[in-house]
């Protein structure tokens, strides 16, 4: 009777069969609808978060910025995302987008003309959408549910300007976290009053009424129509993360300035 081990699986009779583990990965024969099973998407989507955190890892305090890919760049709002872009650059945040066009290309734009990072977390889609030209660190996703965890995971909150289902998933995800208290100090911002307006009244009107949720819950959203009132919700909720990295930027400026002498025991100004 057929027995050997397969891993740490002991197999006897037919089961134990004659080819090894070993054979079959390098023999390049047989069909290749291996590579759309179950085991090997993990193994994708594994890739996925590593890549994303191995990228993201070191970029310092940021803020995701969310909207239609849809608005074109002659259009207010437009103008308006690219200014809260450059507002949060010149705050210390490097700027995420999901890195297509429109509201997304206009943040990215705002944040390079503010000497800050631009970062564009794309998405596999069944249109072809592509990273906008104003993206300076750019990684592409094939998995939804990987690319919210990297915005949740490196940003410190939210702006969310005009957009679609898109931007609601993204807003309505983050409130999830926030009121599950799965995120915390985690400010949600709704830029455009008369376009949020009516969402709002909503869920206080009737989500609220009907005992769906609870009297402070509204109190995690902040509505206004000044990029500026924006960026400065962001910036007293990470006050003390910001102080820090700015602490470290001038720490390494101070050392690149520096030379280093072997017969002092340690730094001298050159």
């Amino acid at each position: 009777m057929n027995e050997r081990y397969q891993g740490r699986t002991w197999l006897t009779g037919d089961r134990a069969g004659e080819s090894t583990t070993d054979q079959r990965l390098l023999d390049n024969r047989g069909p290749s609808d291996w590579v759309h099973t179950d085991p090997w998407r993990v193994l994708r989507i594994q890739s996925e978060f590593v890549e994303g955190f191995g990228a993201l890892a070191e970029l310092g305090p940021a803020v995701a910025v969310f909207g239609s890919a849809r608005t074109q760049p002659d259009h207010p709002t437009y103008a308006q995302a690219r200014e809260v872009g450059r507002l949060l650059a010149r705050a210390g945040f490097a700027v995420i987008t999901g890195g297509g066009p429109g509201i997304m290309e206009a943040a990215n734009r705002g944040a390079r003309e503010g000497d800050g990072t631009s970062v564009g977390l794309g998405i596999e889609l069944p249109f072809e959408q592509g990273m906008n030209d104003h993206v300076d660190l750019g990684v592409n996703f094939r998995y939804f549910f990987a690319r919210k965890t990297m915005f949740v995971k490196y940003s410190q909150g939210f702006i969310v300007m005009p957009g679609g289902f898109g931007t609601f998933d993204e807003l309505f995800e983050a409130l999830t976290l926030r009121q599950t208290r799965k995120v915390t100090a985690f400010p949600l911002v709704l830029l455009g009053t008369d376009y949020w307006c009516g969402l709002v009244d909503w869920i206080r009107d009737t989500v609220l009424e009907h005992g769906a949720i609870n009297p402070q819950d509204l109190e995690l959203l902040h509505v206004t129509d000044d990029p500026v009132e924006a960026v400065q919700k962001m910036v007293d909720a990470n006050r003390d993360e910001l102080a820090a990295e700015a602490a470290a930027a001038r720490a390494t400026a101070d050392g690149a300035g520096r030379t280093e002498d072997p017969d002092a025991g340690g730094s001298i100004a050159p």
